[in-house]
């Protein structure tokens, strides 16, 4: 539970300032986030945030607990709005991130994922040491587009050398396919849960708004 008292308002008056308690519209909702939602307004689902704060603070204790056991965490958000947020908190705190497109198979086929970012790394190293120099200019300009389509799959993973620990997500309906693969390993993962999401997919479900730049902001 939340510390005390003036801890739990405090929580609150912040997640109502970000918006965090507002929903999808009605019709777009997905009824395992029933247990959630404390009614509905104008057509808009509104969260109970005593569960939401409850989720959050377990949540949290969780990924705190786990980075100072030396846990590998992934952070994935390809939503446009969360990327520089997502790659902020990612340097911050030295975590793996994703905030392009999921790669299929990042995690289910990871050592096939490996080898295309070792031949990624390959490339900028050979790039830097003057190897291209050997190469015609044609030649250095298909490498080139080589390693930035490789930057986009892979330059927030570039350093995952085994599969994480933990997958946490800002979006779970636009990045369920990261949840699912998670799922499959049987890695530990947390996320927020808008009212069109299925908490099933988390092991850790925060209900929340996971569109408003504010809530986004309040989550990550």
């Amino acid at each position: 539970m939340i510390a005390s008292n003036t801890d739990e308002k405090k929580l609150f008056e912040e997640m109502l300032a970000a918006a965090c308690h507002f929903g999808h519209g009605v019709s777009k909702w997905n009824p395992k986030m029933e247990p959630y939602i404390y009614a509905k307004r104008d057509g808009i689902h509104i969260f109970n945030i005593k569960k939401t704060a409850t989720n959050l603070k377990r949540a949290l204790d969780f990924l705190r607990e786990s980075a100072a056991a030396g846990k590998t965490i992934l952070l994935v958000s390809t939503k446009l709005q969360a990327t520089k947020l997502v790659f902020d908190a990612a340097t911050a705190t030295g975590c793996s991130y994703v905030t392009r497109k999921w790669m299929p198979g990042l995690l289910t086929n990871f050592e096939t994922i490996q080898r295309r970012i070792k031949y990624f790394k390959d490339l900028k190293t050979n790039r830097e040491s003057g190897e291209w120099e050997k190469y015609t200019k044609k030649e250095r300009l298909e490498m080139s587009r080589a390693i930035q389509k490789l930057e986009d799959a892979f330059s927030g993973v570039e350093q995952m050398s085994k599969l994480p620990n933990i997958v946490v997500v800002f979006d779970s309906v636009r990045d369920a396919l990261a949840l699912r693969e998670a799922r499959r390993l049987k890695i530990t993962s947390v996320g927020v849960c808008d009212s069109n999401a299925d908490p099933d997919l988390l092991t850790y479900p925060i209900p929340g708004n996971d569109d408003a730049i504010k809530s986004l902001k309040f989550f990550i």
